[in-house]
């Protein structure tokens, strides 16, 4: 699509969506619905929904096992391999190469990143939790950070309204760390992870396996469900993409229903510089971009502006946004814009081997195995005096191949048709907590091949970290013990921040302007018309996978906007 630089009334909308990925589809789908003639600005390529050029190819069928050469890794990858289970033939064209999207470290951070039209909802984890008042309330209580502007009943319809839409398969089990949502029937536990269950729960009643509640359409309705979706064909190939929309993504879902309306236009290839902003107004007037391919720089109009361009993107651009009103950022007269970094931190778990169940084996490749929420610091009985805070786990069992090393050509084939023993594995994933020394800015001095300013990062874990660490992973050698497994082995290799692919704050709300950048409805407080509901607006990280929280932020953020419009107060 072309547009006439000159002329203003071309390049003017009701609302502009900067990002394409989670909370952006989501934003540019309420927005539409709710009659906005809305621009979608996406940095990267055009990706729609069906190009997944490797969805349908068997193992074999990839090159190299399915691993990036090492020629590759060294010129292209060489930060993001350094998650070495990350970078792979089969979704590698989704990855950001590091020689071309450069960042600095004074720490270490972990930058996983995709730049094209649905972003990261293509590869992500599709794990779904809700926050419960033990995580909004959190900061108050223990004097951390500031507290939230929000409370679980503020958010709790739109959990129902996100979750129905999205579709989230799970089990209720009236927890109050993650109450329970509006679910499709759960990926049953397969046998070795029942026992478990049912082990852990004799063992330690505080702590619940139950079937991860993730973004896969168990049972598929139209009605419900709508864009291009359809049933989960259990095939656990979900980093590549779903030809069959058998998980949520931008493209599958919220951006084919926003297209229904006809007030949807994406402009790919528009990498964002700044939001303009009106001092007169005391709003920002619309969104100035460069185009990747032209060089070219536009400026659109729109009287809502939603930044959806990730924690990190997101912030970048509202850094870069000087002016004589806000010379260190648009919205930063704080001085919060760029700190309290969060990420959620693993390369901390244990696995074991399950006697017995030889009998047994299970049908397809389910795409999700089991979460156990968090059981520490929840109330008095489970009370810490050595860290706050808590963590969770995600795990599965399956059937080892049964094949001995050195085993080729004939003699191998046997023996991976005869399954070895069930091995139970769990990852442990804890909370970070909002320190306003971790930081990412900007370094106006060193820019990019588009003129940007580099972003440099500077954040790591702490004490509190590191000792819920070591909490966790005796934990998980706790139950695997308990569940009667052989063998155990653990590990806790600190991972930096940016490796879970959960980064978080940089942009948080709360209630006082002088020590946040967002207000409850997730509206920078002094620039009434920009609101930030990814995950830069987190005030606190949870332990819980945070997108469907995002998500939640987003459809009630744009609904209050709307109702501004409507009131003629935006």
């Amino acid at each position: 699509m072309k547009f006439n630089s000159q002329g203003k009334a071309e390049r003017t909308y009701d609302a502009i969506v900067i990002g394409s990925g989670i909370s952006g589809g989501f934003a540019a789908m309420e927005l539409c619905r709710k009659g906005h003639k809305t621009l979608v600005l996406e940095r990267g390529r055009m990706v729609k929904h069906g190009e997944y050029p490797t969805a349908m190819l068997d193992p074999w069928e990839l090159p190299n096992q399915n691993m990036a050469t090492a020629e590759e890794i060294a010129k292209h990858y060489f930060k993001q391999d350094r998650l070495s289970w990350w970078v792979r033939e089969d979704h590698k064209h989704f990855i950001n190469k590091d020689d071309e999207y450069p960042y600095d470290e004074i720490e270490r951070f972990d930058w996983i990143r995709g730049h094209h039209v649905g972003g990261r909802s293509i590869m992500w984890g599709r794990h779904c939790y809700r926050w419960s008042d033990i995580d909004f309330e959190a900061n108050l209580k223990e004097g951390i950070g500031v507290d939230w502007p929000i409370r679980y009943k503020d958010i709790e319809p739109w959990y129902d309204y996100v979750e129905t839409f999205v579709g989230v398969s799970g089990q209720k089990e009236g927890l109050k760390q993650v109450p329970d949502g509006k679910f499709l029937p759960p990926f049953p536990l397969n046998c070795a992870e029942q026992h478990m269950r049912e082990a852990v729960a004799r063992a330690y009643p505080g702590r619940v396996v139950t079937p991860g509640r993730i973004a896969n359409l168990t049972q598929y309705d139209p009605n419900v469900h709508e864009g291009t979706r359809g049933q989960c064909q259990s095939r656990n190939r979900c980093v590549r993409g779903c030809p069959y929309g058998g998980y949520f993504s931008s493209l599958s879902a919220t951006l084919p229903v926003a297209e229904a309306t006809g007030n949807l236009t994406i402009r790919p290839n528009s990498i964002v510089s700044e939001i303009v902003f009106g001092p007169k107004e005391g709003k920002a007037s619309g969104v100035r971009i460069k185009d990747a391919e032209t060089g070219e720089e536009l400026e659109f109009f729109a009287r809502l502006i939603f930044c959806n361009a990730s924690t990190i993107g997101t912030t970048a651009i509202l850094l870069n946004s000087r002016s004589e009103s806000f010379p260190d950022g648009l919205g930063n007269s704080s001085g919060e814009l760029g700190h309290n970094l969060m990420d959620h931190h693993y390369g901390m778990g244990a696995s074991g081997t399950l006697p017995g169940f030889e009998d047994t084996y299970y049908q397809g490749r389910k795409p999700g195995g089991f979460y156990i929420p968090r059981f520490r610091n929840i109330d008095e009985a489970s009370r810490r005096t050595d860290y706050v805070r808590g963590f969770g786990y995600q795990g599965g069992a399956n059937r080892d191949i049964n094949a001995p090393q050195g085993v080729l050509g004939a003699e191998l084939k046997e023996h991976i048709f005869k399954p070895g023993p069930y091995r139970i594995g769990m990852t442990c994933f804890g909370e970070m907590l909002p320190y306003h020394e971790n930081r990412m800015f900007l370094n106006f001095d060193k820019l990019d091949k588009w003129g940007m300013p580099t972003i440099t990062f500077d954040a790591k874990l702490r004490d509190n970290e590191m000792k819920l660490r070591e909490d966790g992973v005796l934990c998980a050698v706790e139950m695997l013990e308990a569940a009667g497994c052989e063998d155990i082995t653990f590990y806790n290799d600190a991972t930096a921040p940016g490796a879970c692919i959960h980064e978080m704050g940089t942009a948080r709300m709360g209630r006082d302007p002088k020590t946040s950048v967002l207000n409850k409805w997730n509206q920078i407080h002094e620039v009434p018309n920009v609101f930030v509901t990814d995950g830069a607006c987190m005030t606190s990280a949870g332990t819980q996978n945070p997108s469907i929280t995002y998500m939640a932020l987003t459809a009630r953020a744009v609904d209050y906007a709307h109702r501004q419009v409507k009131e003629g107060l935006l």
